[in-house]
């Protein structure tokens, strides 16, 4: 299954028969996919369901349809078992960025932590999954995003990087991550699913 998020609501490619969320059904080999997107953004559904009967060709013919545009970030725990958030055009977010030419996506990922946080001394434990979203930057694109867990002593204080316009990089407990993900993207509630039902 591929799960793509167009303005929050995902596109749900799959080859299984389970509809969960009683989102409308589509033949994969049937749709139109300026079809699919318009409905997305225009209409009162939630989200859509893609059949297909050869999940990993389908998927990669999805994808022609965008630039694809790979990324990298990280779910980073501290000692204290809280994670680091950033605020980010008045939503709360996880660090991320592109993955540079000739770089490797863990190396990315760190790298991105490090500039948009100003933490050190991570470590990645594991990767967590990818995820898809959609945007338009001249033309639709697809970012896919490689998420890892990640662990850090450091103790110093956070330095948001205000450029692309963070405002703040902070820890935050169990406690306080539930009100923090109804102000954020699915995408990032669903990095934190993934770490939680691990």
């Amino acid at each position: 299954m591929y799960k793509v998020f167009v303005n929050d609501k995902p596109i749900i490619i799959t080859s299984s028969s389970q509809n969960k969320n009683n989102y409308p059904v589509y033949i994969y080999k049937n749709i139109v996919f300026d079809e699919v997107i318009y409905k997305l953004k225009n209409e009162a559904i939630q989200g859509i369901l893609l059949y297909t009967t050869n999940l990993e060709k389908d998927w990669n013919r999805f994808k022609t349809n965008f630039k694809v545009v790979p990324a990298a970030g990280g779910l980073v725990k501290n000692s204290k078992n809280e994670f680091l958030f950033i605020f980010r055009n008045d939503i709360w977010d996880l660090p991320k960025g592109r993955i540079e030419k000739g770089e490797t996506i863990d190396i990315a990922a760190i790298r991105e932590v490090e500039e948009e946080c100003g933490i050190f001394n991570l470590s990645i434990l594991k990767k967590l999954i990818t995820t898809y979203h959609t945007y338009y930057q001249k033309g639709l694109r697809l970012k896919e995003t490689h998420w890892f867990l990640m662990t850090s002593n450091y103790n110093k204080p956070l330095i948001p990087q205000i450029e692309e316009g963070i405002t703040e990089a902070t820890f935050k407990n169990e406690s306080e991550i539930k009100a923090i993900l109804e102000k954020s993207y699915a995408n990032i509630k669903l990095v934190y699913d993934t770490y939680k039902e691990a």
